[in-house]
This record gives C-alpha cells, sequence and structure tokens, in this order.
C-alpha cells in the first residue's frame, strides 16, 4: 500500500499592526505554503542523482518486461538507473549499487519468480527499505506473475529460495560467517514481509504495455517531476489553481474559459495547471497562442495536425482539409479521457475547427484562454441540442506583497530589496498594479541597475508606457470590432474612471456614441470593469494605452487632439486661448496644478532661506542682531510667500473667452477654476459639466446649458440654483453634494428628464421646494447628512418612479410624509441615524423614536437601513410584516434585546446586519432564506439559531462578541467536563483529566474579554473541535513528536477494516506577551498528492489559560476528515501552524518548545452510535475553504 509523507512546520509571522493579526492576509499565507512546498522539494532533490533506481532479477526480466519498463522511463524523461551487469550469488553489493540507491528518489522493484534466489536483490531490497524508513524515498513493488501472500509468507518460490539459502548457512564451517548469513537471513525475511504489506501494481491478467504505463504515471506523480520543469515559481495564483484543480478533479463541468486582459498570466496559469495534470488523462494537447499563429495564412490547419498528433491520430501528416481533420478530431475527443487546452483564442471559428459539435468523451476537460469572455459560448457546439457544461474564471491582477515577490524575482534574483531600492521597488509595484507582464518586463529591465537607472526609469514611465507591455495590450484595443467601441475605450480612459456607469452612459449616448452595447464589448475584453458601487473602473495601463492613444493624434499640439486629460495641457490650453474645433472633451482640476506650483513655490523658499544660513548672512552678526534679524526674515518669508501666492493665485485665472471656438466641446471639466469674464462665450453644446468648487452665489443666467445632461456643481459656494428658474430640457443628473452654503433647491419644473439629485452633506439646506413632485423620472434622490433640513417635501409621494430615498443622518426631520407608504416604485431606503419625533424613556436611558413606531414603510422595499435610530423591540414600526420583498434589513446600532417577531417573518430576506445591537442576547429562528447574519460588535450575544426549514445555514459574522456560546450548526462552547467520555475518545484526545482542572478566559481573536473566569472549554466551528490549555507537555496520546523544525513520519494505509476518521495536531509553545495575551496559531493542510492547499483554519472564537507574566501553553485542533475525499489513503499532505507576534514590542514572542500529530482511525467493526453526527452534519467541507477565509 502507497504510504503517505506528511510534513509538520512551524513558521513565526510578524505584522506590523496587532490588531491585523486576526485576519492575516491571503498573500502571507500562500507565501509561507510556498516557501515550505520550495524548501521541501529543495532538500530531496539537491543530493539526489536518479529519479529511479531499478531493482530486479536479471535472468527473470532483463531482456522482456523491466527492459520494456525502462525504456518507457526514459521516453517520459525520467532519470533511472539501470545495472546492466549480472552479479554472481553469494558476491556482496557493489559500492555504485549502494550510492545508486541512496541517490535515488524513488525505487522499483520487480518481483519475479527467481528473485529471491539472488542475495544481491534481497540486500538490494534490505538497502531499499533502510532509506524509505529514513528518509522520504519512494517505494513500488510490482509483483511480476507472482503473489503478494508468496512474498509475504515466503512461500512457493520464494520459499524454496530462502530454504537454499538456509541449506548454504548452515554448510558454512566458519562461525563468523555462519552469524553473518543468518543476520542477513533475518534481514531478507523482514524485508519481503515488508515490501510485500506496500501498495503495489500486480501483473497477473494485465497487458503489460497498459502496466508500464500505469507505473510510468504513478512514479510521475509521486515524484513531482512536473515541478522540475523551466516554469519559474507559482505566484499569487495559488487561488486560481486551487479552483482549477477543482474543476478538473472533481467537477462535471466540461468546459472552462479562463479570461482576462492581455498580459495578466492566462498562458502561464493555463500551462503550470496543463504540466500538473496532464498525466491524468489518457490522451492530452497544449495548442499555445493561438491567437498570434492564426495571424499567418494556413495556420489553422497546421493547429489541427498538431491536435491530431497530440491525439493519437498516425494518419494527421496526409490531411490537407480542415474539415476532414475536424471530423476526425471529433471522433478522437469521443474515443478518448482528453485534456485539451486552447491558449489564445480570438475567434469562435477556431473553436469550431479546433472541438467540432460532437461532445467529448466522460472525464475530459477542455480549457479556453482568451481576451473576450463572450467567444467560447459563440461556437457552434454551444449551439448544439445539448450544450456542454461551461464555467469562467476571471484572472486578476496580483496584490501589492505578490507583485513585491514577483518583481523581487525577476530584479533581484528573488531577494528582498536593500533599503536603498525599496522606495522605487514600490513605486514600480505601484505603477503595474498588479499586472504580471508589466512587473516581469520592467523588473528584468532593471536588473542589476543602480537606483539613479530606477528613478529615470519611473520618470519615464509617467511620459510613456514600456513597448513591450505596450504591445501587448495593444492587441485587446485592436481587436475591438468597431470605431464606436475604440472611441468609448478613449473617452472613458481619460475622463470617466471613477464615474457612474449609468451617468457616463446617458452622457455619451448624447455625444453621438453607442455606449449599451460597447460597454459590454469592453468588458467581455478586459478592457473595462465595473465596480460594487457600478463605478466605472480600468487598469492602469489600460488607461494609459488609452490616453497615449489619444496623444498620438496630436503628439506636440494638444489642442489639436479630440480629448484633453491632461491638466497642465489643459490649463496651457486654455490659458494661450489655443482651443480649437477640434476639442470634445478637456478637464482641468487646478488643485492639481495648484499643488504643483505650491510644492515648487515652498522648495525655492526652503532653498533660498538654506543658502542664505550656509554662506553665513545670517550666522555672522552679533546675537542680539542675529535674533532680530531671524525674526525679521521669518516675517518678510511668510509676507513673501503669501504675496507670491496671491499673486500666482492671480495669474493662474482663466478668461471664459479663452472657449470661444470651441464648437464641438462636449465634455468639459473646471474644478476650482476662478473664471473672469462673460459666460456668453461657453459652449452651448455642452452634455457634461463638472465644476467642483464653483466660486458664486449661483449660476450665472447667461450660462446656456440647454444640452447639457449632467451638471455636477459639488463643493461648490452657491446659496442657489439661479436667480430665476431655467429650463435645461436634457437634464437628467444634477449633483450639488457638499455645498455647505446651499439654503434652498428649487425650479425642478424646468428639470423635466431629472432621473437623480444628489444633496448628500448640504449641511445649511432647510428647503427642498415642493415642485420636486413633478420630476415624473426621478429615479434616486439623496438627502443624506443633510442636517438642518426639518422636513421632507410632501410632494414627495408623488415620485412613482422612484427607487432610492437617502436620508441618512436627517437628524431634524420632525416626520416622514404620510404619502411615503403609496410610494410603490421605491425599492431602497436608507434611513440612519434620523430618530424622528424621539423622547426620553422613563428609564432615561433608551431614546424611544415614536415617529418610526408608526411610520408605515412602503411594501416595494428590497432594502431598508434603520440603524442607530434607538429602536427597540417594543418600538418597531407596526408596517414590518407587509414588507414581502424585502432582502437586506441594517438594524445596527438599536436596542433590541431580541430578533423582533416582525423581522422573523420576513420571508425574502437575505441579509441582516445586526452589529453593534449591544443588547442583543438572542438571534432565534431567523428567516430561512437569510444568507449572512452580522452580529460582530454584539458584547451580550449568547446564541443564534435558525428555522427548522433552512436549507443552506447562513453564514454569520461574529467578530468581538465575547460572550457567544452557539451557532446553530456552526460552532459550540462546552466546558470540557460537560463532553462525554466516548466523545473524547472518537475525537483521540484520550486523556481528558490532562486539561479538566485549568482556568480559561473567552478570547476573539486578539481581543481581551474583561471579567468573567470559565473552566476549560472546547471550541466547535464546523467541523474543527480546538482547545488550548496551560501545561507544559504533549497529551500522551500524541504519537509522533518533534523538536525541530519540521517532522516527517510514514502513515500506511488504514485499510479497509479501519480507516482515517480524523487528525490531531498539537503543539506546546512558550508565550511571553506584555499584553498578557496568547498569540493565536493558525493551520495550514496542504494535500501535496493532489498538488493544492486544502484548508486553512484559525478559531475565531477559542478558550485560552489566564497567564500572569508568561507560561506555556499546549493547543489541540482536531479534524473530521469522515466523507471528504478530499484526504485519501495514500495521500502526500502538509500540515503547518502558523504563528503571528507582534512586532511593536519586541518582547511579544512565541517559541515553540515541541509539537505532533496523531492520526486518529475509524473502526468499521464498531457499530455503537457516533457521539460525532451530529457534528458532522454540520458541513460537508473541513474547516474553512482557504477561498472562502481569505
Amino acid at each position: 500500500m502507497r504510504n503517505s509523507v506528511i510534513a509538520i512546520s512551524v513558521h513565526s509571522m510578524y505584522s506590523t499592526d496587532i490588531e491585523l493579526n486576526k485576519d492575516f492576509s491571503k498573500s502571507s499565507i500562500l507565501s509561507c505554503m510556498m516557501v515550505v512546498l520550495s524548501e521541501i522539494s529543495a532538500s530531496s532533490s539537491s543530493t539526489y542523482h536518479y529519479d529511479v533506481f531499478l531493482s530486479f532479477r536479471g535472468a527473470d526480466t532483463r531482456y522482456g518486461f523491466t527492459d520494456h519498463l525502462h525504456k518507457a522511463l526514459l521516453d517520459a524523461a525520467i532519470n533511472t538507473f539501470f545495472d546492466d551487469d549480472e552479479i554472481q550469488t553469494g558476491e556482496d553489493l557493489k559500492p555504485e549499487l549502494e550510492n545508486a540507491i541512496k541517490t535515488s528518489r524513488a525505487s522499483i522493484i520487480v518481483l519475479s519468480k527467481d528473485y529471491a534466489s539472488s542475495t544481491w536483490c534481497l540486500d538490494e531490497l534490505v538497502l531499499i527499505l533502510e532509506q524509505r524508513r529514513s528518509s522520504k524515498h519512494i517505494v513500488i513493488p510490482i509483483f511480476y506473475h507472482v503473489k503478494p501472500t508468496d512474498v509475504r509468507k515466503q512461500q512457493s518460490s520464494f520459499g524454496d529460495a530462502m530454504a537454499r539459502h538456509k541449506q548454504k548457512m548452515e554448510a558454512e564451517t566458519n562461525e563468523k560467517k555462519r552469524s553473518q548469513w543468518a543476520q542477513k537471513m533475518k534481514q531478507w525475511e523482514k524485508a519481503l514481509t515488508e515490501v510485500a504489506d506496500l501498495k503495489g501494481e500486480e501483473a497477473n491478467g494485465r497487458r503489460e504495455t497498459i502496466l508500464i504505463e500505469r507505473i510510468v504515471k504513478e512514479i510521475n506523480s509521486r515524484l513531482e517531476l512536473n515541478k522540475q520543469s523551466k516554469i519559474p515559481p507559482l505566484i499569487g495564483m495559488e487561488s486560481s489553481v486551487r479552483t482549477i484543480t477543482s474543476f478538473l478533479k472533481y467537477d462535471t463541468t466540461e468546459f472552462l474559459t479562463i479570461w482576462g486582459m492581455g498580459g495578466i498570466g492566462k498562458t502561464y496559469l493555463a500551462k503550470y495547471i496543463f504540466k500538473l495534470h496532464y498525466l491524468d488523462f489518457e490522451r492530452s494537447s497544449f495548442l499555445e497562442d493561438i491567437e498570434r499563429r492564426c495571424m499567418q495564412p494556413n495556420t489553422l490547419l497546421d493547429l489541427q495536425k498538431q491536435l491530431l498528433k497530440d491525439l493519437g491520430d498516425i494518419t494527421w501528416m496526409d490531411i490537407h482539409d480542415a474539415n476532414v481533420a475536424t471530423s476526425k478530431i471529433e471522433k478522437l475527443l469521443l474515443r478518448n479521457k482528453t485534456l485539451l487546452v486552447l491558449d489564445g483564442i480570438d475567434h469562435f471559428e477556431q473553436l469550431d475547427l479546433l472541438i467540432g459539435t460532437r461532445g467529448l468523451h466522460p472525464g475530459s476537460k477542455i480549457i479556453f484562454t482568451t481576451k473576450d469572455a463572450s467567444l467560447t459560448e459563440k461556437c457552434r457546439l454551444f449551439m448544439t441540442e445539448f450544450p456542454p457544461n461551461h464555467m469562467k474564471h476571471l484572472l486578476k491582477g496580483l496584490n501589492e506583497e505578490e507583485s513585491q515577490q514577483l518583481l523581487g524575482l525577476h530584479a533581484f534574483n528573488g531577494d528582498y530589496p536593500n533599503e536603498s531600492y525599496r522606495e522605487q521597488a514600490r513605486k514600480v509595484v505601484m505603477y503595474c498594479e498588479g499586472h504580471p507582464l508589466a512587473l516581469t518586463v520592467l523588473g528584468s529591465s532593471l536588473r542589476k541597475e543602480d537606483v539613479a537607472v530606477w528613478k529615470d526609469t519611473i520618470k519615464l514611465l509617467q511620459k510613456e508606457t514600456n513597448p513591450k507591455i505596450q504591445q501587448v495590450l495593444q492587441i485587446s484595443f485592436d481587436s475591438l470590432p468597431s470605431k464606436n467601441d475604440k472611441e468609448l475605450f478613449k473617452h472613458i480612459a481619460c475622463f470617466f474612471i471613477g464615474k457612474d456607469r449609468e451617468i457616463t452612459e446617458a452622457i455619451l449616448t448624447e455625444c453621438d456614441l453607442i455606449p449599451t452595447f460597447g460597454f459590454s464589448r469592453l468588458i467581455d475584453r478586459c478592457l473595462l470593469t465595473v465596480g460594487p458601487g457600478n463605478e466605472l473602473m480600468m487598469h492602469q495601463l489600460l488607461q494609459e494605452l488609452g490616453r497615449d492613444l489619444v496623444r498620438q493624434e496630436s503628439p506636440n499640439e494638444p489642442w489639436e487632439r479630440s480629448l484633453i486629460w491632461h491638466h497642465e495641457e489643459s490649463y496651457d490650453v486654455l490659458k494661450q486661448e489655443k482651443g480649437t474645433a477640434k476639442i470634445q472633451g478637456l478637464v482641468l482640476d487646478m488643485k492639481m496644478i495648484e499643488n504643483y506650483t505650491s510644492h515648487r513655490t515652498s522648495t525655492f523658499t526652503m532653498e533660498k532661506f538654506g543658502d542664505d544660513l550656509r554662506n553665513n548672512k545670517i550666522g555672522a552678526l552679533p546675537l542680539l542682531y542675529r535674533v532680530c534679524d531671524i525674526f525679521s526674515w521669518i516675517w518678510c518669508l511668510f509676507a513673501w510667500v503669501f504675496l507670491l501666492r496671491s499673486s500666482y493665485s492671480n495669474n493662474l485665472d482663466i478668461e471664459t473667452k479663452a472657449f470661444k471656438g470651441m464648437d464641438k466641446l462636449r465634455l468639459l471639466q473646471l474644478n476650482y477654476v476662478q473664471l473672469h469674464g462673460s459666460y456668453k462665450h461657453f459652449p452651448t453644446g455642452l452634455r457634461w459639466l463638472s465644476m467642483h468648487g464653483f466660486p458664486l452665489s449661483y449660476l450665472p443666467l447667461e450660462l446656456q446649458l440647454g444640452n447639457l445632461v449632467a451638471l455636477d456643481m459639488s463643493y461648490s459656494n452657491l446659496q442657489h440654483l439661479w436667480k430665476k428658474p431655467k429650463l435645461l430640457r436634457s437634464l437628467k443628473f444634477l449633483i450639488l453634494s457638499c455645498c455647505h452654503e446651499l439654503v434652498r433647491v428649487g425650479g425642478f419644473d424646468g428639470f423635466p428628464l431629472l432621473e437623480r439629485l444628489i444633496l448628500g452633506g448640504c449641511g445649511s439646506l432647510v428647503e427642498v421646494c415642493e415642485s420636486i413632485g413633478n420630476c415624473d423620472r426621478l429615479l434616486l434622490l439623496d438627502l443624506s447628512e443633510c442636517g438642518k433640513l426639518k422636513r421632507l417635501p410632501r410632494s414627495i409621494s408623488r415620485l412613482k418612479n422612484l427607487r432610492t430615498l437617502s436620508m441618512d443622518g436627517c437628524s431634524n426631520l420632525g416626520e416622514f410624509p404620510v404619502g411615503i407608504k403609496d410610494m410603490e416604485s421605491l425599492e431602497v431606503l436608507k434611513a440612519n441615524n434620523v430618530n424622528i419625533e424621539s423622547q426620553v424613556s422613563s428609564s432615561s436611558v433608551i431614546v424611544v423614536p415614536r415617529g418610526l413606531k408608526s411610520f408605515t414603510i412602503p411594501g416595494s422595499l428590497v432594502r431598508l437601513s434603520l440603524g442607530n435610530n434607538n429602536l427597540s423591540n417594543e418600538s418597531f414600526p407596526v408596517s414590518f410584516g407587509s414588507l414581502s420583498m424585502l432582502e437586506h434589513l441594517d438594524l445596527h446600532g438599536n436596542w433590541i434585546d431580541s430578533l423582533p417577531d416582525c423581522v422573523r417573518s420576513l420571508t425574502s430576506l437575505t441579509n441582516l446586519n445586526l452589529s453593534e445591537c449591544r443588547r442583543l442576547k438572542t438571534v432565534l429562528c431567523a428567516s430561512r432564506k437569510v444568507l449572512n447574519i452580522y452580529v460582530g460588535g454584539c458584547v451580550s450575544l449568547q446564541k443564534v439559531t435558525f428555522q427548522r426549514e433552512t436549507s443552506i445555514l447562513p453564514y454569520v459574522y461574529y467578530q468581538e462578541t465575547t460572550t457567544l456560546i452557539e451557532i446553530e450548526g456552526k460552532l459550540k462552547k462546552q466546558a470540557i467536563s460537560e463532553i462525554d467520555e466516548d466523545m473524547l475518545c472518537r475525537l483521540g484526545w484520550i486523556n481528558k483529566q490532562h486539561v479538566i482542572d485549568d482556568k480559561f478566559l473567552t478570547m476573539n481573536c486578539l481581543l481581551k474579554a474583561q471579567g468573567k473566569t470559565f473552566v476549560t472549554e472546547v471550541i466547535h466551528e464546523d467541523i474543527v473541535f480546538t482547545t488550548y490549555f496551560q501545561g507544559n507537555r504533549l497529551p500522551d496520546w500524541i504519537t509522533h513528536i518533534s523538536h525541530s523544525s519540521e517532522l516527517h513520519f510514514s502513515l500506511p494505509s488504514s485499510g479497509k477494516s479501519c480507516r482515517i476518521r480524523g487528525f490531531n495536531v498539537c503543539c506546546v509553545t512558550t508565550t511571553v506577551s506584555s499584553t498578557k495575551s496568547v498569540i493565536m496559531p493558525r493551520m495550514l493542510i496542504v494535500n501535496l498528492t493532489k498538488r493544492y492547499c486544502n484548508k486553512i483554519y484559525g478559531p475565531r472564537r477559542w478558550a485560552a489559560p489566564e497567564i500572569v507574566e508568561e507560561g506555556d501553553i499546549v493547543f489541540v485542533s482536531h479534524w473530521m476528515f469522515e466523507n471528504n475525499d478530499q484526504f485519501e489513503d495514500g495521500d502526500e499532505v502538509s500540515v503547518h501552524v502558523l504563528y503571528f507576534v507582534n512586532s511593536h514590542d519586541q518582547n511579544d514572542h512565541v517559541d515553540v518548545k515541541e509539537y505532533g500529530v496523531s492520526v486518529v482511525y475509524d473502526d468499521d467493526g464498531n457499530k455503537r452510535e457516533d457521539p460525532l453526527a451530529e457534528y458532522k452534519a454540520w458541513s460537508l467541507g473541513i474547516g474553512y475553504d482557504s477561498d472562502a477565509f481569505y
């Protein structure tokens, strides 16, 4: 039976912020995992000369089976030692053979009929098994037409051979030699018994070609020879590897599309996955860079021929017709279990020719990589009556830490940059925004360059993109099918990153572009993404590409371009009055200009003052005069800077006549710009106008805005919009955020198409005109943080299309309009911190909101926020029961002590926020459809349960809930003295008394609870049991113990009648902490055989002993593996215990004294009721899946 190798490592990790330790970063864990794996690989390969040692009886198999096996191993690039010399019986093992065994990673033992007749073979066997016991030497026995029982019991030919050896021993007259023979006989008998118990292959009744193919695949997989390829270390894609590995091994889906922007690592990831898993399939093929290769004539036929060859077609060279090739490919894909990777697809017609329409053999998988996510399902196979299952995987960029690793790999040969390079390396990382190709190209170009070159390169990147990077990104832009899509891309890159998608679509539609379908094409090609707030997002490198394409219209004369996005260029064009009819869009933010000039001014001033000091113009004076002179210098300095700034500020002003002649200007942003002159020169065709910081109290009447779609006057000094109402027939979006002087807003009769009115943060606003009721198309009204607003206009009840009403922080509202209950279109109501008509209760503790009690809520709501409104169970709105469509409810910071009945009755509720409800004690029978419950900061909470018919238990977020005892199906806390003996035995925690007497404090992450002391507790989260106890030794039931940095041990198969049920990891640590807190351990479990990280677990709640100064802590964690095929007999597993230490105080540290592992087995013969049955029903997984944890 094949054996498992389990590696256990302990790592200390340092965090710059102790509060961050409770949710440490994904990259830190995965980096640790990669380091451990590379260390294991390096330590095991550095002294090896061969991959495989072949042990066989030459007379039996040298010219047959073993010869064929040797050739197959060599053909698979497996370095194999094969001794071609025969040796006579009785001779000692040659030193070169002994050395070959010791320097091989694995041995294949061909146990043939006369194998035991050779003492040489038997000596080889003894040495091989010694290597297996002392190191990670892999042994695969082949029972070549012999029975394992005969080998184990030395029967048949093996019994005859051992009898002959015994006769020779007895015939030996030399006493010393006879004693040596006897000792060897014992070793041989033991070795034969041991090798027969190992998992191997039997040749009886099997075709030798198939047997040899299986052996080669097995040894290739066990040795992980694919990791010896030239692919560089995997950085930042571990989550993708796990996802795709799951797709290959467990998912019934047949097709996977990996999509992402150019240079993001799609090809690299697909190649890495292919090399890991191609041996699991009967046939495999990787067609690389199809997009580029198809630029040449007849390439598709060449690709078809390559695919046919890889699939085993012997006539591939004779095919000259693409349709004939497709027909053959279809037949082969149906015949064999195949792994096929088609890299760089850019037209769906390529898929029609390369995979056809007839489907796949069961278990086959096809992976596509592309920049366009929509291509795959356009091919003819997906148009058939029964289209195949298909999933998509979006490949995103690296995070900051992963980016630093990749840059360091190429720029510093994997080392961390020294102090002089760190700031420049950080700037490169920020510039690349996680783009792997950019990090690789720039890192390679800067290798072994001094800091000055790094600085110059960074300055150059601010002006132009690296040509190699731009060439890759340009391919995506060039693939856009229409001029409209390309213009959309350039407009968004120049002006609309971070802007709302709907607003942008409306603006660009009025600019004679077609954004509706264009946006979808940009998103499908990864040229554009949409954020969670519906904002447009684009990678910085893509944004630079779009802007550079505009710059190329006129590199040296910005006034000849269609779009001017650079603030200094915009300023120069306006200041010099060089505007032309070619300009369609211009943005200018004077804060960007002023920050630059302010920096220059302050730098010049300090340098001048420093020069005077260095030239001793001040220091040479007598002390009294020197002091007076210094004060004079300071006064003059302030006066000079003030006058300079005032003078420069006036010089920065723009004349309105600068816009004369810009007849095609449609998009204009003039933030914090001081304008002088008449506004009659302003362009009349504007669709978008943004004027943040507008200095006047109202908009000039001569400003012609009849074609305007969006007007943004945020942070301005407006008190009113106009002196007289104006008619803006096209205006859809009016944004007046944070206009702190705005007192009244009205004139809505003039905005017949208005869809959004945003007044958030207008702290002086006291009135919204009743004419707002005439805005029939209004969809969103934002009045948040309008603290002086005392009432809402009653006419808003006439807004039959209003979907979102936000009035967070409107703390002076007297009442809700009565007619709000009739707003059947209202979907989102945000009313946090409102406290309508509040009064103090008799207890003088709770403020009761009378207005909310009688408030009738529209039944159409989907989202409702009533946080921090002092709501108690008695003061809940009576109309809650009518909210049949409500999905998201936010009640954070209220005074409820239990879940109100009206909330439990919400049949559509999926997200419930009860965080910071400090009096909340129970959440009982939550709605059966709830997916997420937030109870963080509920310091009195004890229990959470769900309705019985709930099929999927919600995810409960319960940080900083120190009193919590139970979450149904998720968490349970018990004193160990209350746990049944049978359950402890089932866990493998045999000696209960070992932990029963210690005193414990309840803790949540690194948050220390105050006060109450508990007895020793066991925390059960999902299907992991954890506990801490104060002590200085491991429990007696820990079987494999180590005091060094690594622990390796061999895990035999559990057999049919006794299988692995669980896994216990235990470690003794000495914690020295100035805060008297325990450093929380987390565990990472990696399945090396299946080649991906399986699970990460760190208890969010646990028991921890009181520590006065310093002491030893024992941490125990039990993982239940039953009914989980991610860990099977023979898998190689790596377990790592991760610690975080507070780097702010170097006195806080953890020393690992010893640690160990024990495996818990299940006896199928024991038919008693399982005490863990209840807990096994909680989850089918083990701990937290690492994706979910991050």
